[in-house]
């Protein structure tokens, strides 16, 4: 055979071999495991995947807060994964949501309201040891314990709980004529915030000699355990006439003993502004919430996990500005 046919012949089976080796090459590109389609671009640089790791979605609180973290995963382009856990007092839960995450290494970042603010630490730090990106929003995981167990540069977004428990009660005291003796239901006593709704209930009572402070109990954030709680305090104390509850569904509870019992002399405040809250004040039943802007703390939480992902310093604290609701600016 010729020398040129021989050099032909082989220059056809080098052609054949690339050919069939970009064919190959192209088959990932073909079948996705939702039965679509992705270029090559997309197999390159696929869209970060964020997790938004919230307590409950019992609560419309929460809600709303995935609402502004929705509103976030369309603007900047990115793949929501929410996780909750049954209910706000189920911490072990969360605990494992976030466990989960870092075992099957499937998102890039973690924004989480935490249930409790020490617990959720050690399975944060071995989320962040992972590379995966920590927000805090929401409650805040305590900065001491933190640091001690190395869980750093973890922005934290969410308001100033001590400003808004105290601007709540204080309006809830100078609505009422007289001497005061006044309850408080806490949330969970091991959360930030609900220490520092307590701390600013507490400051604006302390400021009014007429105010004296009879009761003060948990009921873990919760509608119907605020109700029982509501029904012991109210027996043991029948002279109470302001309730400040550091939630709106703990509040919209004990609205619903003081129904039940028919008991129109007590000036009910909350906090979170719920739609149902809203109605209760329009009604004359509560006398004011407090709106933390959960949308906005959902929204925020992204965009600083996409920012952090991009190789940016955020904020490493932000609070957002409370607004109390009462009638007169409903």
């Amino acid at each position: 055979m010729p020398d040129i046919f021989r050099a032909t012949i082989r220059g056809l089976r080098f052609l054949a071999v690339v050919f069939s080796l970009a064919a190959l090459s192209g088959c990932d590109d073909v079948g996705t495991a939702d039965g679509g389609h992705k270029n090559s671009q997309a197999a390159q640089s696929p869209k970060p995947r964020i997790a938004l790791v919230m307590k409950t979605l019992t609560n419309p609180f929460f809600i709303a807060m995935e609402k502004g973290a929705r509103e976030a995963e369309e603007e900047f382009g990115i793949g929501l994964i929410v996780r909750t856990a049954t209910q706000e007092t189920s911490i072990a839960q969360q605990i494992e949501i976030v466990s989960e995450l870092v075992r099957e290494k499937s998102v890039d970042a973690i924004v989480i309201a935490p249930g409790d603010s020490i617990k959720l630490i050690p399975s944060l730090k071995e989320a962040q040891n992972n590379g995966i990106v920590v927000v805090n929003i929401d409650n805040q995981l305590d900065p001491d314990f933190s640091k001690k167990y190395g869980l750093v540069d973890v922005p934290f977004i969410s308001v100033d709980n001590e400003a808004g428990a105290y601007i709540s009660t204080k309006r809830l005291i100078e609505s009422t004529v007289g001497p005061i003796n006044a309850a408080i239901l806490e949330g969970i006593r091991s959360a930030k915030n609900s220490e520092d709704r307590f701390n600013g209930a507490m400051r604006a009572i302390r400021e009014y000699d007429r105010v004296t402070l009879v009761a003060a109990e948990t009921a873990n954030w919760k509608i119907d355990e605020a109700y029982n709680v509501a029904k012991a305090m109210f027996t043991k104390h029948p002279e109470i006439n302001v309730l400040f509850c550091a939630n709106d569904m703990m509040a919209l509870g004990a609205l619903k003993y003081l129904d039940d019992t028919r008991n129109e002399s007590v000036q009910v405040g909350g906090y979170d502004a719920l739609k149902e809250a809203k109605e209760s004040i329009r009604e004359g039943k509560m006398r004011v919430t407090i709106d933390q802007k959960p949308e906005r703390q959902g929204y925020l939480g992204i965009r600083y996990a996409v920012q952090m992902l991009n190789g940016e310093t955020p904020p490493m604290k932000t609070l957002v500005d409370v607004v109390p609701v009462t009638i007169e600016n409903l």
